[in-house]
């Protein structure tokens, strides 16, 4: 019940990692989507279980190999005919995995440093579409994640209507630098991208903030003198 695309993005300095997703069902990307910083990203969706997407970035740090990684989870898990799984590690292509017991339409697109996947969907064509449309964008990763989910719903999306989306990158810091959610609204995706609009601006200052105090703007916030 999730179309989702995890992509990396190696302009300017630093590799980022992101991920977006959107499904019919409430909170998608709490459950579906797993990053760390300078190792890459994974989604674990379709009858979901969150512990695959760990398990996925455990392997990848111990050999940097994503495929090699997919491989390691999917020939231990239990259950695994359930579930889809992607993963994106520093270079190369991205990878997927769907199961025998994958529900409805399912597809998966990969090309270097992105792949799409999704369950349930109004067409196998859904997943080539995102990728196609990310390698077209301009644009920081977030917007180029987003321009990616914008064309996965306008081929077709899911069957059924989305009620939940969000997007998570991270960057050099030790946690996400975006990290955006609707849980449960009609548009979603469109929710999403006005989330996106008030964020970008403010992304790096956050950072700073964190990292060091002293340099961070002020916001103007009534009470900070």
């Amino acid at each position: 019940m999730t179309f989702s695309i995890v992509a990396r993005d190696t302009a300017g300095n630093a590799v980022r990692f992101g991920i977006a997703a959107s499904s019919s069902s409430p909170a998608v990307v709490a459950r579906v989507a797993h990053l760390r910083p300078g190792l890459g990203a994974a989604a674990s969706q379709n009858i979901t279980d969150p512990r695959l997407g760990g398990r996925l970035l455990d392997r990848l740090a111990e050999h940097g190999d994503p495929e090699k990684a997919l491989a390691d989870v999917t020939s231990a898990a239990e259950h695994i005919e359930y579930r889809q799984l992607t993963v994106v590690g520093r270079t190369g292509p991205g990878f997927a995995y769907s199961g025998p017991k994958t529900l409805g339409t399912h597809a998966s697109a990969t090309a270097d440093g992105v792949v799409a996947a999704g369950n349930m969907l109004a067409g196998e064509h859904v997943p080539q579409s995102m990728v196609d449309a990310f390698a077209d964008a301009s644009g920081e990763l977030e917007q180029r994640l987003l321009a990616a989910m914008r064309a996965g719903l306008a081929a077709g999306g899911e069957e059924g209507p989305v009620r939940s989306a969000g997007l998570v990158v991270v960057s050099t810091a030790d946690w996400p630098v975006t990290d955006l959610r609707v849980d449960w609204a009609d548009e979603p995706i469109e929710q999403l991208a006005e989330l996106l609009d008030v964020w970008l601006p403010q992304r790096d200052d956050y950072v700073t903030r964190g990292l060091d105090p002293a340099a961070a703007p002020s916001y103007g916030v009534p009470g900070d003198e």
